[in-house]
């Protein structure tokens, strides 16, 4: 067994790559760009980004709650 499903990793990267190019919702390009500089690799960055996305679908789907931008930012 698999420690994660890969396709949904493979679909949540395309989320942060989505916001990345898009620059939708801002932060996500401007964290992604902060990481590179800080020394992570494209896929490492995007694979922190991809955390705090997991944390925001999670809310959505089990707790019934909206987007929270702040939040998503706060992570």
């Amino acid at each position: 067994m698999e420690p994660y499903n890969p396709r949904l990793k493979k679909a949540v990267l395309e989320v942060v790559d989505n916001q990345i190019n898009q620059k939708n919702p801002p932060i996500a390009a401007e964290t992604f760009e902060r990481l590179i500089r800080a020394g992570y690799s494209r896929q490492a960055a995007k694979e922190k980004i991809a955390a705090a996305v997991l944390g925001q679908i999670y809310d959505i789907l089990h707790d019934n709650k909206p987007f929270d931008e702040v939040k998503y930012e706060e992570h």
